[in-house]
């Protein structure tokens, strides 16, 4: 068997593309390193230090801060049920609407279609928001922040698109053996669907979790705040009502900037921790409505 040698320019392009990267990958990783590292450090640390990636004083003071009661266990455990929640609420009302547009037959296809740019382009806005929101009866529960979000234009236009590459010939021999609809999308659609299914579910997490407008607007019960809600209020303390002396006096104040890098850190690391496991649906489902040779 003849394997081709590279030529010079070919070695050459290839090293740049391995230094190009190597560089894109230290900018992105550097800046996180250095919040994990700046979430242990002191005070007189950060303020002496412009940038460090192991400090040299090791302190959990912000993390004390941070989970000082069991308020902020109780808004993860909010976030997560949203998260999980909201997601599969998406997914639902994304992938039945997806299908059903995606079926030629459907009498009003393009109207529905029509209304779906539409509102791509123009949002009732905030207020009419709130108020259907308020005439629902959804105010300060956990629906709220999930049906108003249930479908988002853009994934479900993709989503469409996607449906309609799937062989006809496949969905009448679904029909033929006696499926409807909903059996044709369980089947025969869903199965041959788990990358766009794990990408799209990533993406409305991704949304859910790092959401905290619709909470701020929608829950006025602070049992009921998701975790960046609440991160948001330890942010605001630890600048704020903590200097005026509303905590404890014999705590021991950490630094603000420490606190916040903590608080990243607690607020990114389950979402991080989630993408390994669906990597490997993630890496086809990004190339969904690419240009096919």
């Amino acid at each position: 068997m003849n394997t081709r040698h590279l030529t010079l320019g070919e070695k050459l392009f290839d090293i740049a593309n391995y230094l190009f990267l190597a560089v894109v990958a230290l900018v992105m990783i550097l800046p996180v390193m250095y919040i994990v590292a700046g979430s242990f450090a002191s005070d007189l640390e950060i303020g002496s230090r412009s940038f460090f990636l192991i400090p040299k004083d090791i302190t959990f003071d912000a993390y004390k801060f941070v989970f000082k009661d069991n308020t902020l266990p109780r808004s993860l455990g909010v976030s997560v049920f949203v998260t999980i929640g909201g997601t599969l609420v998406n997914l639902f009302f994304t992938f039945t609407m997806a299908y059903a547009l995606s079926r030629s037959q459907m009498i009003g296809r393009n109207v529905f279609m029509n209304m779906i740019i539409f509102t791509m382009v123009f949002s009732g806005g905030i207020i009419p928001t709130y108020l259907v929101v308020k005439s629902l009866g959804l105010l300060n529960t956990y629906w709220a922040v999930m049906l108003p979000v249930a479908i988002n234009a853009f994934n479900l236009i993709v989503i469409k698109s996607f449906f309609q590459e799937i062989p006809n010939e496949l969905i009448e021999s679904a029909r033929i053996d006696g499926c409807n609809d909903i059996g044709v999308l369980w089947r025969i659609v869903l199965p041959l669907s788990k990358p766009v299914i794990a990408t799209f579910a990533l993406f409305y997490a991704v949304a859910h979790w790092n959401d905290f407008f619709n909470a701020l607007i929608y829950l006025s019960d602070a049992k009921k705040w998701p975790m960046q809600v609440l991160l948001r209020q330890i942010v605001l303390m630890a600048t704020g009502s903590l200097e005026m002396g509303t905590y404890d006096p014999t705590y021991v104040k950490p630094p603000d900037q420490s606190i916040k890098m903590a608080i990243i850190v607690v607020g990114t690391l389950p979402i991080l921790m989630v993408y390994p496991f669906i990597q490997k649906y993630f890496a086809k489902g990004v190339l969904i409505g690419a240009v096919k040779g």
